[in-house]
């Protein structure tokens, strides 16, 4: 008999989403990703002065507005003509670099570790660390106060196996802890680019409005010099013990084997070269991106505008009563096909470029200390190792970007808005490929699209009936226990799902 499990919300993620599940004996048959608000973003920015945009988009999230407000200046570059000076370039990767450290750490330790450390185990710590000590007098005063042990926002939790021992678990908490405090700190190195974060003042068209100065570039090395030291000695090798503990997450969780990225962080001031590529992977072949090839698909989403439509054309038309629908989020499609995006996708197009020796080195050292192959990354636990990879490769890059910035120099190129014009923005948010479609009208913005991470992630049905990356990677997926559907949301999370984003 199929048993259907609610999901709703799913928490520890960002914004609101409910996964609806389908158990046939034991195992996930079928699976429904709902996006449950709609915000109208692209609407409200139809008619406004196009420099309205790159700072009203950065608040479609307060954890990856950088990439939001990169993509904007991006399709309105595109649109005016120009390019930054490399001043401008290399500060932009900076703020996007420290962005992508911070995103990564709050979504392993503080968001989707916590479904495999076992919290209440420091309630049998007796050392003398100041941090574990406070935490453990709070887990036991949830305990003796609370009837749901302990508060959030670690709990109420599912049952089910989590990391053994008290040392181990109590490593994974300490440096749970340390990585608010690293979390915070790649802010405040952003922000001496950004004038401030988590929405940045100084992303302009043309560049970045602070200066480059001697004291700025001290002190962000400074910041960076100890993010690199958390990333060597702590988050690598709390990815590697979890995912020891727990290898089966290397089966489960595959999805649609399909993959695309659009490439970030630029190496050279006409745009050509970046350090992440761009491309597209199918059956393990790499192939060059085309975005004319991406297209929309409404049947299951709340839009009553037409399906099939490329982002330059597309609408946003939302009707919440229509039938049939489940979901506020689209469904992008790649030349019709699912596609997975975020740090496994950009690790494998890396990889399989073959340019990036330190990104192979490490892929090939983490598969070798596991006993896996390069494929097994395609999974639940992969996605985690390949977002710590990703974290470490950027981090070490941003000194080299640091190092070639100039003081006094300039840091943004002039421009006039056209009276008509087109552009796209195509980067890579932490959580994947992300694009702003933009046409100018009047000097006035006629038409808005986004495409974020999410949308492609956790799409629903397209108009095929072929499920979303996340629905696909959930089938298979064994459910011990119908009432703590543990390993489906740890399935879930594994893409870091932000919905804020994908319900723009």
């Amino acid at each position: 008999m199929v048993e259907k499990i609610a999901i709703d919300p799913i928490t520890r993620i960002e914004g609101h989403l409910a996964v609806h599940i389908e158990v046939d004996e034991g195992r996930v048959a079928g699976a429904f990703c709902k996006g449950e608000m709609f915000r109208g973003f692209e609407t409200i920015l139809k008619g406004r002065d196009p420099l309205d945009a790159q700072q009203i988009t950065q608040r479609i999230c307060g954890v990856c507005p950088v990439s939001h407000g990169m993509a904007s200046v991006l399709a309105q570059e595109q649109a005016y003509g120009i390019t930054p000076p490399q001043n401008g370039r290399l500060m932009r990767n900076l703020i996007l670099g420290a962005n992508y450290i911070q995103s990564h750490i709050i979504h392993f330790y503080h968001l989707a570790a916590v479904d495999f450390v076992d919290l209440a185990a420091i309630a049998q710590y007796t050392g003398k660390d100041a941090d574990l000590l406070q935490f453990k007098n709070w887990v036991l005063a949830q305990k003796a106060s609370s009837a749901v042990y302990p508060g959030a926002p670690f709990f109420p939790r599912y049952e089910g196996h989590y990391l053994n021992g008290t040392e181990a678990n109590t490593i994974a908490i300490k440096n749970y802890l340390e990585g608010l405090r690293m979390r915070a700190l790649a802010h405040q190195m952003a922000a001496l680019f950004a004038g401030k974060l988590p929405h940045v003042a100084s992303l302009v068209p043309g560049g970045v409005t602070e200066q480059v100065t001697a004291q700025k570039i001290a002190a962000y090395g400074a910041m960076l010099h100890d993010l690199r030291g958390f990333i060597d000695q702590c988050y690598l090798p709390d990815v590697l013990a979890v995912a020891a503990a727990f290898p089966d997450y290397f089966k489960l969780g595959k999805g649609c084997g399909s993959f695309l990225a659009y490439g970030g962080f630029l190496e050279s001031d006409d745009g050509k070269d970046k350090f992440l590529p761009g491309g597209v992977v199918n059956a393990g072949k790499l192939s060059a991106l085309d975005p004319g090839l991406i297209t929309e698909d409404v049947r299951y989403s709340f839009y009553n505008s037409p399906s099939g439509l490329g982002p330059t054309a597309g609408r946003t038309e939302p009707d919440p009563r229509k039938q049939g629908a489940y979901t506020w989020l689209k469904a992008p499609r790649y030349q019709g096909q699912v596609m997975e995006v975020g740090p496994l996708a950009r690790l494998l197009v890396l990889y399989l470029q073959g340019s990036n020796a330190e990104a192979r080195r490490w892929v090939d050292h983490v598969v070798r200390q596991l006993n896996l192959k390069p494929e097994d990354l395609v999974s639940t636990m992969g996605r985690h190792a390949a977002r710590a990879i990703e974290c470490k490769l950027v981090a070490d890059r941003c000194e080299h970007w640091l190092a070639q910035l100039k003081p006094g120099a300039p840091t943004c190129t002039e421009f006039a808005i056209p009276k008509q014009a087109q552009g796209q923005g195509l980067c890579e948010a932490p959580r994947g490929a992300l694009g702003h479609w933009l046409e100018i009208a009047d000097h006035k913005i006629g038409h808005y699209q986004c495409v974020v991470p999410t949308t492609w992630n956790c799409s629903p049905r397209d108009d095929q009936g072929r499920p979303g990356a996340v629905e696909q990677a959930l089938i298979g997926t064994p459910i011990a226990n119908a009432q703590h559907p543990l390993e489906a949301v740890r399935v879930v999370r594994s893409f870091d799902p932000c919905i804020a984003c994908a319900v723009h």
